[in-house]
């Protein structure tokens, strides 16, 4: 399974860096063709890409790459080593294979990362849907109510609700889901305001469609191009943000394999262990950066001055 999962990834790969051709002979949408054209005008976003997509890959096949297990304490020899043969990345204070933690770290960054956006862009999108459509009052409260929300300070709102919910991995993407609405509520309203005043919006009103309706099914689609670029440049900072609470021990506890609490240990044994540092905090900074590259390739692609 392992094996055919690699041959698979490796295939796309190829395929999407060289062949995109192969791609666009499946499509007749002529907008799909000008965004790749588009995407694949630099290099940012292919670079994005192909990192990306290793670092999914090595999260995913983590229980067949790593040599050792993440927790695994080598009891005889309790104490950190340098980068070898063996060990990639060398061993921390416990004797614990950096380079497998490294690597289970990536599917704790990218899990939590991706469902901390989802929460954050369910309730941002929702309330800027209700706010813009319908006007008013409704947007007056809404939208008030969010910049309230805004302007606490996000680490005190991070300890207020770790502190009342505890710690934990569902904990953290609710401490970071909810932090941010103003984004997705505001670029929502937004568009919502430049959408609902269309022809085909009037017409799906003439014909007795529901507010649900005409919300989900005539605007949002609508508005799912600048979304998509908020959500990949938020996969990143939710990223950065849970690496940020583990390092301050509100995020993910010990033995559990994160990047930010490898970083907290790390600091310890600056001096004497560098590399129980330099390894997590280069993952942390490869793939937040990987996906602003890619936000900003898709920013430009779905542009759509440059479509016209």
């Amino acid at each position: 399974m392992a094996t055919i999962f690699s041959v698979i990834i490796l295939i796309t790969l190829l395929l999407l860096l060289f062949k995109t051709s192969i791609f666009l002979k499946f499509k007749e949408n002529d907008l799909y063709v000008k965004t790749l054209k588009e995407f694949n005008r630099g290099y940012g976003g292919k670079i994005a890409i192909l990192i990306l997509a290793l670092i999914f890959y090595a999260a995913f096949m983590a229980p067949f790459i790593a040599p050792h297990s993440p927790t695994e304490i080598d009891y005889s020899n309790m104490t950190y080593s340098a980068p070898s043969l063996e060990h990639w990345f060398g061993t921390d204070d416990f004797g614990r294979d950096m380079f497998s933690r490294v690597l289970y770290g990536a599917r704790i960054a990218l899990g939590v990362g991706f469902a901390a956006v989802l929460v954050n862009a369910s309730l941002g999108v929702t309330l800027g849907l209700m706010a813009g459509y319908y006007g008013g009052k409704v947007d007056m409260i809404i939208m008030r109510l969010v910049e309230i929300w805004n302007s606490i300070p996000f680490i005190l709102l991070a300890l207020a609700i770790i502190s009342a919910l505890g710690k934990g991995v569902f904990n953290i993407i609710i401490a970071v889901g909810v932090t941010g609405l103003i984004n997705f509520s505001r670029l929502t309203r937004s568009i919502v305001l430049q959408i609902k005043e269309k022809e085909y919006v009037a017409a799906a009103k003439a014909l007795g469609a529901s507010d649900f309706r005409i919300l989900y099914h005539h605007i949002l689609p609508n508005s799912i191009s600048s979304l998509i670029v908020l959500a990949t440049l938020r996969i990143g900072i939710s990223i950065l943000v849970v690496a940020g609470l583990s390092f301050l021990g509100l995020g993910i506890q010990p033995p559990t394999a994160a990047w930010g609490t490898m970083l907290n240990r790390g600091q310890e044994y600056l001096i004497q262990a560098p590399w129980m540092s330099i390894f997590p905090g280069l993952a942390i900074i490869i793939t937040v950066l990987s996906f602003n590259l890619l936000g900003d390739a898709l920013r430009d692609a779905l542009d759509p001055r440059q479509l016209d």
